[in-house]
């Protein structure tokens, strides 16, 4: 719990400092012949009801889909390297007959990240369990046919615990732009009520609803792109997690069917 704190607090702060390196260099410049510029600070009092609303919600949003990004990196760092201690144990045990040092092995909370562990654990269970208590009343076929689907459970889980967040990076990813694009539509009639309320088509009348508009877009793209980039990236490993457990898979029930013959 305190790692995840200390995740979520670090992403925050980072999320923050990025924004704010984002937005003041644009705005803090004064304009050309001007006696003063317009900086963040002036801009965030002008801003309406629903711009701040807006800044708000993409704010949220940042935080979410960066604090959903460390945390599946970590614990996908965590079952790679994990799972590359396991397999090799796992393999020695089962070759040399040791059933169940195997299975005290899977089920270690040394290997409670590995995804190669939660499949091979759930094969080898079952697998003893017909053995000890309702292998005598099954066939060959039919012991292996349990084991497979024990196996098949087990790996759609795994599968699903892995995925665990990451569409919500797809979700922020396609819908951040549009939340921008809201904000960037509510400076642009900022701008409007300010030409009608001053009646000059300045750039003073204009500047503030403006510069609303375009932070809005800025931090609405911010979000996005970041979303999306996290998301194929661990979509990716995903992918490569998919293919190991059904390559561990396979090899376990390879190893039932030699060890039944």
């Amino acid at each position: 719990m305190e790692v995840r704190r200390m995740r979520q607090i670090a992403q925050v702060v980072c999320a923050g400092l990025g924004m704010v390196a984002l937005s003041t260099p644009a705005f803090a410049q004064a304009a050309p012949g001007a006696a003063g510029g317009l900086n963040l600070i002036d801009i965030a009092q002008n801003m309406s009801g629903i711009a701040i609303a807006v800044a708000i919600v993409l704010f949220i949003m940042s935080f979410w889909s960066v604090g959903v990004a460390i945390e599946r990196i970590y614990t996908y760092n965590q079952a790679r390297k994990q799972s590359k201690l396991y397999a090799p144990q796992v393999a020695k045990h089962l070759k040399d007959g040791r059933l169940k040092e195997a299975i005290a092995l899977s089920a270690s909370k040394d290997y409670r990240y590995s995804h190669l562990a939660k499949v091979v654990l759930a094969g080898l269970q079952e697998y003893q369990f017909q053995q000890e208590t309702g292998g005598a009343s099954l066939n060959r076929e039919d012991v292996l046919d349990t084991v497979r689907r024990s196996i098949q459970r087990a790996t759609a889980l795994t599968a699903s615990d892995l995925k665990k967040g990451v569409s919500t990076l797809a979700t922020i990813g396609s819908t951040a732009p549009f939340v921008g694009l809201l904000g960037t539509v509510v400076g642009v009639i900022n701008a409007f009520v300010g030409i009608a309320s001053t009646g000059s088509g300045g750039i003073g009348a204009v500047s503030a609803g403006i510069a609303e508009a375009l932070i809005e877009t800025a931090l609405g793209l911010f979000v996005a792109i970041p979303a999306v980039w996290f998301y194929n990236f661990l979509t990716s490993r995903i992918e490569y997690f998919n293919v190991e457990m059904d390559n561990s898979s396979s090899e376990l029930v390879d190893y039932f069917i030699k060890k039944t013959a």
